[in-house]
């Protein structure tokens, strides 16, 4: 009981909401993407590439925040060729996200090395730190949470909500699910197929870059090699788990971020590293192979 009381604390949930953030924001990108009929398998990649910008325009800056815009724009553009290779050229979408992934994964290995001259990780850099709202960070064990966050997660509660709102309850919301669902009843009244597709692309690719910069700015404060470590995977997964909705995916995401604090607490009980390193990646699987049959 002792033990479990070590393992059960407010650290415990922070650490859930942090590890959740970054799979959070990929997850809702992707659901907006594929809510327009693209499937954006390239989110793993920019994750990496959001977090490499990030570092590198913090590092020759000195400001954090230039480095959160930096990765926004310049993943938002690799999300674009995305867009032009899918959309316009009709290449397979999967194909095309795997050859972005591939790419992320060399470029920013070699580019560590060449702007640093350091192999596999770059010098630390300025990031963000946690900001304490006032009388509601005193709250027991709430507070602790959710009010003492740093600010992208803050943010990420608030894209969370507004994603939710803009997808279900407003005409650009129903244009992207019209062009996923039924792009040739969309087409006959005057939508335009190739805009919004754009449109929801780009903007998954901005919050995938904003996935890395919090990665890296706010919980590494620098960028090492293959550091985004499936997250972009898992947030498919957290979006299958959701029912391509922004809420249902911050909950998968929660889930998986609930799976790897605990992997990190749960050393008190002596397990083997082997088998506790296991437990996300598990329940990845579980979760999917429940959830699928029932998603469409």
């Amino acid at each position: 009981m002792e033990q479990l009381k070590e393992i059960i604390t407010p650290a415990l949930f922070v650490g859930m909401i942090r590890i959740a953030t970054p799979l959070a924001l990929a997850a809702i990108g992707g659901t907006i993407c594929e809510r327009s009929g693209i499937i954006n398998i390239a989110l793993e990649g920019l994750i990496l590439i959001g977090a490499f910008v990030s570092v590198v325009v913090s590092y020759f800056t000195g400001s954090a925040w230039l480095g959160v815009l930096g990765a926004v724009i310049i993943s938002a553009l690799f999300a674009l060729l995305l867009a032009y290779f899918s959309i316009n050229l009709r290449a397979n979408q999967v194909i095309v996200g795997t050859a972005i992934n591939i790419f992320a994964l060399g470029a920013t290995g070699f580019l560590t090395d060449f702007i640093f001259k350091e192999a596999g990780a770059t010098p630390g850099v300025a990031g963000l730190n946690p900001i304490k709202i006032p009388v509601l960070c005193d709250i027991p064990w709430i507070g602790e949470i959710f009010f003492q966050q740093k600010p992208i997660i803050y943010l990420t509660f608030l894209i969370i909500i507004l994603s939710q709102f803009i997808l279900f309850k407003t005409k650009i919301g129903l244009r992207i699910r019209a062009v996923g669902e039924h792009p040739r009843a969309a087409d006959t009244v005057g939508i335009n197929i190739y805009k919004i597709r754009y449109l929801a692309v780009i903007i998954s690719g901005a919050l995938g870059g904003l996935a890395g910069a919090q990665l890296a700015l706010e919980e590494i404060r620098r960028f090492v090699e293959y550091m985004s470590g499936g997250r972009g995977f898992i947030a498919l997964a957290a979006n299958v788990f959701g029912k391509w909705t922004p809420i249902g995916s911050w909950l998968g995401s929660l889930l998986f971020g609930f799976a790897q604090a605990l992997q990190l607490r749960i050393g008190v009980f002596k397990i083997p590293s082997e088998f506790t390193n296991m437990i996300p990646y598990i329940l990845t699987i579980i979760v999917l192979a429940g959830a699928m049959g029932r998603a469409t």
